[in-house]
């Protein structure tokens, strides 16, 4: 069983919007066999691609939830997560990586590392996934390989190291010089699948040679061996590809491959690559916690003879019930299994094992460690882990951002009320960065996520799923309120009703703290407020950061301390406490010079350079300001900050101002305060808003 985790692999394909992952994924699945015709993401068809099984990604030609499948070659098994390329649908990224040990890193030829492909490589770095970059659309006009290279090094600090070099570009692309092997791959036949193998063309050799002497130079540090081997010019395959896997599993070199998946060229290679580069399961450190000792680190083992660990990374909640996929991290898991989920300690039994392809499911009696699989009809939440009941450990939580943007939903009758319970309830528990709650003044239900996008597509659903007819208000932007000066607070909390009463006082100072964030610091000396009424006194002082001064936005970036205070021996209680450090952080925050704070966007717009005047006006005109912009022959890149409240519709607007040419994508950057000369404008549009609420 073990020798066959070394024939395992788990990959995601990540990338910027319209890299071409979900068409590369298809060549995959066609070449592995597992489908037998290949369907474009937006196909004449009607069919779309196999990996975009929703009928609104098809539509919409984009990929919105990340899908798995399993596919076999050159006896190896692989798992493969095709995840989205918009920001608005990160989560599904994060939680893909969280539990992949490689990744194809997919960046287009003409575009080079975009946006959401620093996104990404973050995401990589935060979760350690060695990974190999794919450099798609060499047929496009304007591709240029070498210059993506340059960016993966200047962008994004990688080692990138070219493993191939292309023959011809653009519309003269025809295959690929394998600089390991010295040999040159043209894909030939129905869709590429014949794969002839030449010697590298006269006119590329001078080329070729340069760049393995570049690569053999970089892999070297990897490998005493095959630097031994190249003073002896005794250098071979199996020695650079063991340096370069040497070197990838490390985190410290990229292997550079590319090719164009839509006209099925430099497809095989990769996947050779994937084996021949990325770690399997056995090879990638993975640790949990121990409940029995918090804090205390347990390496897991990748032996299948071991107590099971694992970790529900992703849940579909469909017609039949709750799909949960999951990863295996040690043991095994068999139907009829009892497992226990250590954040709830509930036990349950393994009913349904299924391996997924898309939306198809093939059941399966048995999964090893180093699997994506998924159970049927478990209740759980996303991140939950599941272990043998004999342990007690959980895996580290996926990251999760906040909403950014929220929306009011007013169903249109009671039929679509009960149905609009129940979407959100399915939707806020399959995707963590879609939130709901009711607003207590208004009574309005509130949804929050990550972009206009990332709303609209879950309205949709909704309209499409639950049959549930919605209207729609402006979305709200999630603002915040801040203090700009230190001050001081001396309060007494008093009340007496007839026996026993209410006293507590509390003394300290309340401070702007820089990186955003609230903090509480207790420095009561001499028992002045008995030990058991600080935490009430912390409680208190959230509550108070609940609801700002201004406009009842929460207060962020506020230090408090509490230096002194008084309790009495009767009246003293928890309650008091806490009413007391309430309504003396209230009273200060008025006098602290309060200030509202909106979320800023790092916008990054794409497109043709005899836009870049229009582009620039549509940053400027919407309070933005520009941090860089980059010509690049025909097309022009800008990077800017721009507060989300003056984002809205302008995807509309660009592309009418450059005839559908150019593109956008953006995510949360900071908190910023908002200038003076609209500030009174923006708070009584927000008094107005709630009390027509």
């Amino acid at each position: 069983m073990f020798a066959e985790i070394t024939r395992m692999r788990n990959i995601g394909i990540s990338a910027h919007i319209d890299s071409g992952k979900t068409t590369l994924t298809e060549r995959i699945l066609f070449y592995t066999k597992k489908i037998h015709r290949i369907h474009e993401v937006r196909g004449r068809d009607g069919i779309g691609a196999t990996m975009d099984s929703m009928e609104l990604e098809k539509e919409r030609g984009i990929t919105i939830t990340s899908a798995a499948t399993h596919v076999s070659w050159k006896d190896h098994a692989i798992n493969i997560i095709d995840t989205p390329g918009h920001v608005d649908f990160t989560i599904e990224v994060e939680r893909a990586l969280r539990v992949l040990d490689g990744a194809v890193l997919v960046l287009c030829s003409v575009g080079g590392v975009q946006s959401q492909s620093i996104t990404v490589d973050r995401q990589l770095k935060r979760y350690h996934v060695p990974s190999i970059a794919f450099i798609n659309k060499c047929d496009r006009i304007g591709a240029d390989p070498f210059k993506v290279r340059e960016q993966l090094v200047s962008k994004l600090d990688r080692n990138a190291v070219l493993l191939q070099i292309p023959i011809g570009l653009e519309d003269k692309h025809l295959g690929v010089a394998d600089l390991v092997s010295m040999k040159a791959f043209y894909f030939e036949g129905e869709e590429g699948r014949d794969i002839r193998t030449a010697d590298i063309p006269k006119e590329l050799e001078t080329e070729a040679l340069k760049y393995r002497e570049i690569l053999l130079d970089a892999v070297s540090m990897f490998s005493d061996e095959l630097m031994v081997a190249i003073l002896e010019d005794h250098v071979t395959e199996d020695l650079i590809r063991d340096a370069v896997r040497r070197g990838t599993i490390s985190l410290k070199l990229t292997p550079v491959l590319m090719g164009s998946a839509y006209r099925n060229k430099g497809v095989q290679p990769l996947l050779d690559a994937v084996l021949h580069y990325l770690p399997n399961p056995a090879e990638v450190k993975n640790t949990a916690l121990d409940l029995d000792h918090p804090g205390q680190q347990i390496e897991l083992d990748p032996d299948p003879s071991l107590p099971a660990v694992s970790l529900a990374f992703k849940l579909e909640d469909g017609p039949f019930g709750q799909l949960t996929y999951i990863r295996l991290y040690q043991g095994a898991i068999r139907k009829g299994d009892m497992l226990l989920n250590t954040r709830t300690g509930k036990t349950i039994k393994v009913g349904r094992l299924v391996r997924m392809h898309a939306d198809r499911m093939e059941d399966i009696s048995e999964a090893c460690c180093g699997d994506i699989v998924a159970l049927f009809g478990v209740d759980c939440a996303s991140g939950d882990s599941f272990v043998h009941p004999s342990l007690n450990l959980t895996m580290t939580s996926i990251y999760v951002p906040d909403p950014v943007i929220s929306l009011a939903l007013e169903p249109v009758d009671n039929k679509a009320s009960n149905n609009l319970a129940k979407a959100l309830n399915r939707f806020t528990k399959e995707d963590p960065t879609l939130r709901t709650y009711v607003d207590p003044d208004s009574n309005q239900t509130i949804i929050q996520g990550m972009g206009e996008l990332h709303l609209e597509v879950y309205i949709e659903r909704m309209k499409r799923e639950y049959k549930v007819e919605v209207e729609t208000g402006k979305p709200q932007v999630a603002y915040r309120e801040a203090i700009s000066r230190k001050m001081e607070f001396d309060y007494v909390h008093k009340k007496q009703t007839g026996g026993s009463g209410q006293f507590g006082r509390v003394v300290g100072t309340v401070e702007p703290r820089p990186d955003g964030t609230n903090e509480f610091i207790n420095e009561v000396k001499g028992g002045r407020i008995p030990k058991e009424y600080i935490p009430s006194c912390e409680k208190g002082f959230l509550a108070a950061l609940k609801q700002g001064p201004l406009v009842g936005f929460p207060v962020v970036g506020v230090r408090v301390t509490l230096l002194d205070g008084q309790a009495h021996a009767v009246d003293s209680s928890d309650i008091a406490f806490r009413t007391a450090a309430k309504d003396a952080l209230r009273g200060v925050l008025r006098k602290a010079n309060p200030q509202i704070l909106e979320p800023i966007m790092k916008v990054s717009v794409d497109g043709p350079t005899e836009f870049a005047g229009n582009i620039f006006a549509t940053i400027n005109q919407r309070r933005g300001m520009i941090v860089s912009s980059v010509e690049d022959g025909t097309y022009s890149r800008v990077d800017a900050e721009v507060p989300l409240s003056e984002m809205f519709g302008y995807a509309t607007i660009l592309r009418s101002l450059t005839q559908g040419k150019a593109e956008f994508t953006m995510e949360f950057l900071k908190y910023g305060k908002v200038p003076a000369s609209i500030i009174e404008n923006l708070m009584e549009e927000l008094r107005e808003r709630r009390k027509n609420e």
